[in-house]
């Protein structure tokens, strides 16, 4: 739990807030530490040249809850060494940005930008391009239907090779016994927007194979390698900006010194955004649910978006069906119960979201299940959901992996609201925050029913 901490000091740069008087909607918080070094200042100089942020310096990280309650920026980008970008830090944040007001949900989207050193923290801050995820490789299964091209390694049976190729449909192939150099190579040459792992992994090293003999990727000081069942090596050094989803990964996370892989990942494999567990995985809610939203709705979130649509509907079902256990804060790993309430909370803060949560990569568009479109007429907001796959709209689109499908509705405001009035639409059990509504998942889908909400709410700013 985060806890009261006396003489704080916290520093707001006025001379970075936008002309005009316009509030911010993007604030920099960084510790005091990290702000005076000259390398690091660097980092935040560039990310306030993107976004003309407000600057936010702390002595110790609570004393930034007031300064990021008065401003309620969209975005907030925690600046951070490899050093101090702990997993306790992460639990941290998770918990301070859900105290920013009443509800218990995340009140912004939130990033921790560190890298392998300031040099390559500068390169992801300073990274403009948008994102159009067309190609996407994966050591575990992923929806290539969802996806315009790719390919997967199965890492449950030896030589299964799914492919897609661009205008084509997905089909199995014989992929090798050791798929530790195909692996390298993708990254290596083909240039994926999206690579998606799960299995077995350490701080130093992610096994490829989970039910049979294969390969690894390792990482020593900012390399990431790959080395095979001979112990050959293969270095990777893939300088294309891309997305990492280790959604069943174990520690991927966790940066426990400068031979960390998530640091290899940003250092040596082009990584602009990740996520990852800080702790040993189990129940993986937090990880695998970002596929739902990411993958399989493509083209309706960014990657920041789906990871935070997936938090809010860990805390939705927290909350509604485990209240007693909603507002503890156990220390991260920690495993209060086995049961799905000692999963979610277990899940809850130990997901960390690396890298600029305002950088946007976004899957290529395709097929969707439903429609899902918000409009407003004179202060009364709509959101309409229309089934495209009749009574199978709402039902998973892969199950694969663990905790997955049956994921809540998220639609994300364009703005902050306040004094929210539900109009209709209470048979739905809607939840509508001061920037996003969500609607628990029907289930089973009426093809011939309306599902849609409305509500009264004033725009904040």
């Amino acid at each position: 739990m985060l806890t009261k901490q006396l003489a704080a000091f916290v520093f707001l740069s006025a001379s970075c807030l936008p002309c005009l008087g316009a509030e911010p909607e993007y604030a920099i918080v960084v510790s005091r530490a990290t702000h005076d070094d000259a390398s690091w200042q660097k980092v935040v100089a560039a990310l306030n040249a993107k976004y003309r942020a407000r600057v936010i310096v702390y002595d110790q990280l609570a004393a930034s809850r007031k300064p990021l309650t008065k401003l309620f920026p969209r975005y907030a980008c925690f600046v951070a060494t490899s050093a101090e970008a702990t997993r306790t830090f992460v639990a941290q944040v998770h918990q301070l940005t859900r105290r920013l007001d009443d509800d218990p949900y995340t009140d912004l989207q939130w990033g921790v930008l560190t890298g392998f050193d300031a040099a390559n923290a500068l390169e992801i801050a300073q990274h403009t391009e948008p994102l159009t995820v067309r190609r996407v490789a994966a050591g575990t299964e992923v929806a290539l239907e969802k996806c315009q091209e790719g390919k997967w390694y199965c890492e449950l049976n030896k030589n299964k090779l799914v492919r897609k190729p661009p205008g084509g449909i997905p089909r199995e192939e014989v992929g090798p016994a050791d798929t530790t150099q195909a692996l390298v190579d993708t990254l290596n040459h083909e240039e994926p927007d999206l690579f998606v792992t799960s299995g077995h992994a350490t701080e130093r090293d992610w096994q490829i194979g989970f039910r049979y003999r294969n390969g690894q990727f390792r990482s020593r000081g900012g390399q990431l390698i790959g080395v095979d069942t001979r112990e050959k090596e293969f270095p990777i050094q893939a300088s294309n900006p891309k997305v990492y989803l280790p959604i069943g990964n174990c520690l991927m996370g966790h940066i426990d010194g400068p031979d960390a892989m998530a640091l290899a990942w940003m250092n040596s494999a082009g990584v602009r955004q990740m996520i990852g567990y800080t702790v040993l995985t189990w129940y993986g809610y937090g990880g695998w649910g970002c596929l739902d939203y990411f993958v399989e709705q493509p083209g309706r979130y960014t990657f920041t978006e789906a990871f935070f649509a997936n938090q809010h509907a860990l805390v939705h079902r927290l909350e509604t069906e485990f209240p007693q256990l909603a507002r503890r804060n156990p220390p991260p790993g920690e495993r209060t119960a086995s049961n799905d309430g000692g999963g979610l909370l277990h899940d809850r803060d130990v997901v960390v979201f690396y890298g600029d949560p305002a950088w946007q990569a976004t899957m290529a568009p395709g097929d969707l299940a439903w429609e899902q479109t918000l409009s407003e007429n004179d202060g009364i907001f709509s959101l309409e959901i229309r089934p495209k796959l009749g009574t199978d709209t709402f039902q998973p689109v892969n199950t694969n992996g663990s905790q997955r499908g049956w994921r809540p509705i998220v639609h994300f405001l364009p703005f902050r609201v306040k004094d929210i009035q539900l109009i209709s639409g209470q048979d739905l059990k809607p939840v509508v925050t001061d920037n996003f509504v969500l609607v628990p998942n029907p289930r089973e889908c009426d093809p011939t029913k309306e599902y849609r909400i409305e509500f009264r709410a004033a725009r904040v700013r």
